[in-house]
């Protein structure tokens, strides 16, 4: 290779950085009690093991703050990972809780809109473009979305949960109640997260990654090739999912 050649290849950018946009979980704390924090957090995870299979995770303390209960930091990361989360940030931290964050390899995330908590769920409108890193929940008897639910996406509702568009590979949609999916169903559905048997899921095109109703579920190749592609409705039945024709 002559010495020019060389030289343009040292030039030649190898890398680039583009913004983007990721949903991530976050855990807003309401309890600073260590041993209560990890008993919820770990029935949340049993009730719907594979959406926080290693989940990247966000843990808010401006609760606790703000009534001024301290806790250990290091204690709850350790928590987290325990558990099989990944934390990735903290937020509403004091100066120091920061600090120790930082010391364990945890960034400050500055976001202000509020998910997923360790005990109860605080509203939030979903936005179809708004770059935030947290999922989209709401706290009504039925959330409808009219968007597609792009690949990386997680939508949590705490009630029945209708899309009216197709549901992405690599996306994750989540529901207290029922799930109904007017398009490609090609990502993961989990109804009655909270343990509740007669959820059921409704979609006009099987194609997922997963279906779960109340931490029962299926994976792909567990699904049977005369129910993909087609309209279908699922629900439990002993304690097993059943999938049947519209």
């Amino acid at each position: 290779m002559s010495t020019d050649s060389q030289q343009n290849d040292h030039h030649s950018p190898v890398l680039e950085f583009k913004s983007s946009t990721f949903s991530v979980p976050v855990l807003v704390l309401v309890s600073n009690d260590a041993i209560t924090i990890e008993q919820q957090l770990q029935g949340k995870i049993h009730l719907a093991p594979e959406f926080f299979k290693n989940s990247p995770l966000v843990f808010d303390l401006q609760e606790l703050n703000k009534h001024d209960l301290d806790i250990d930091v290091t204690e709850l990361i350790n928590i987290i990972r325990k558990l099989g989360l990944l934390p990735i940030g903290i937020r509403g931290g004091a100066a120091q809780q920061n600090q120790q964050a930082l010391e364990l390899g945890i960034p400050v995330h500055s976001g202000h809109s509020t998910a997923v908590s360790s005990g109860t769920q605080k509203q939030q409108t979903p936005e179809p473009e708004a770059a935030t890193p947290e999922p989209q929940v709401v706290a009504e008897t039925a959330t409808l979305i009219t968007h597609p639910v792009r690949s990386g996406q997680r939508i949590y509702a705490s009630g029945d949960l209708i899309i009216l568009a197709q549901v992405s590979a690599g996306a994750e949609i989540m529901a207290e109640g029922n799930i109904h999916v007017y398009g490609s169903l090609r990502g993961r559905a989990l109804a009655g997260v909270q343990g509740n048997t007669e959820a059921r899921i409704f979609c006009s095109d099987l194609q997922a990654e997963l279906i779960s109703i109340a931490g029962n579920y299926k994976i792909s190749e567990d699904l049977n090739g005369a129910v993909l592609n087609q309209p279908v409705q699922i629900y439990l039945q002993n304690h097993t999912l059943v999938i049947k024709d519209i």
